[in-house]
C-alpha cells in the first residue's frame, strides 16, 4: 500500500509542478525554459501509474483524480498562499473517502 500512495503522489506532484511551470511561463511571463521544463515533467507524470498494481486504466485514473483535487489544494495553500476554508477541506474529505472506495472496496 506504501507503494500505491507513494506513486499517487508523485504522478499528483508532477502533474500539479509541471503544469504549475506552464501557468508561469504562459500567464507570468516567465522564461520559456519553465514551460519547457513543465511539459517534460507532464510527460514524467503521464507514465508514473503505469507502475501502479492495479490492473485497470480507469480505476487507477478515477482513483488519481481524487489524489489530484487533494494535493492541488494543498498546492495552492503551500504555493500560492491561499488558505483553504472548511468546504476546501470538506471536498477533500470526501475525494479520500472516494478514493479508498475505488481501490480498495470489495469486489466479486
Amino acid at each position: 500500500m506504501m507503494q500505491t500512495i507513494f506513486l499517487f503522489l508523485l504522478a499528483g506532484l508532477a502533474e500539479i509542478g509541471g503544469g504549475y511551470l506552464i501557468w508561469l511561463w504562459l500567464r507570468e511571463g516567465f522564461h520559456m525554459s519553465y514551460g519547457l521544463i513543465g511539459s517534460i515533467i507532464l510527460v514524467v507524470y503521464g507514465i508514473i501509474p503505469t507502475f501502479q498494481d492495479f490492473p485497470t486504466f480507469g480505476r487507477v485514473y478515477a482513483a488519481y483524480g481524487g489524489v489530484f483535487v487533494v494535493l492541488s489544494i494543498l498546492w495552492g495553500w503551500i504555493v500560492d498562499k491561499k488558505t483553504p476554508d472548511l468546504y476546501d477541506w470538506v471536498g477533500a474529505a470526501i475525494c479520500l473517502i472516494g478514493i479508498a472506495v475505488i481501490l480498495w472496496g470489495p469486489r466479486t
